[in-house]
């Protein structure tokens, strides 16, 4: 019995369906004849730490949401191959969320952040009542206009939002800046 094979059909149907079937349909979904199979397959899942039993039904764990690291490339020259490549999980809301209760999305737009790594359409982890310190990046309301620039302390008083791309300006609020939150992360999917 391969657990992977019965583990990936069953996040493609998590990812499609945001649940689990009943236990009669799970045959289905995994390729098995009978209830028996979907039984054995999923206690090894709940041993190996997949799936946990919440009031006599099968949930997803953390674990089941991680997915195996390939290991490191190098950009630049091709090294050998990891010996411990898909050794390590990862789970990408651990890896890019600190404290969920305070952390929300947003999409940047243009390029006045791509010195920065930052680029149009990159979606943005910010983490909300934050302190901040200067040289952080932030997601502001600059006299009502939302934008994304490095912070720093304005010699001439109060707060002055830097870009990170020589071709725009610094910007300086003429009524209200309010911080909205710290950028801690940013990832972005290419498109096929």
């Amino acid at each position: 019995m391969n657990p992977d094979k019965y583990l990936a059909a069953l996040r493609i149907h998590w990812k499609e369906h945001k649940s689990f079937p009943s236990m009669a349909k799970l045959a289905d979904v995994l390729g098995l004849a009978s209830s028996g199979g979907v039984f054995k397959v999923l206690g090894r899942l709940v041993d190996a730490g997949y799936l946990e039993r919440v009031d006599g039904r099968i949930a997803p764990t953390k674990l089941f949401f991680s997915l195996p690291v390939l290991g490191s490339a190098r950009a630049g020259l091709p090294q050998p191959e990891s010996q411990d490549a898909g050794h390590e999980l990862v789970n990408v809301e651990d890896f890019l969320v600190r404290n969920p209760e305070r952390t929300l999305f947003c999409r940047a737009r243009g390029d006045s952040m791509k010195n920065a790594g930052i680029l149009d359409r990159d979606m943005l982890v910010v983490e909300r009542n934050t302190p901040t310190k200067p040289g952080d990046i932030v997601v502001a309301v600059l006299d009502q206009e939302l934008t994304v620039k490095y912070l720093f302390p304005d010699p001439a008083g109060g707060w002055v939002l830097k870009p990170a791309n020589p071709d725009y300006p610094e910007l300086r609020a003429k009524g209200s800046l309010e911080v909205l939150g710290v950028v801690t992360g940013v990832f972005r999917r290419f498109e096929r």
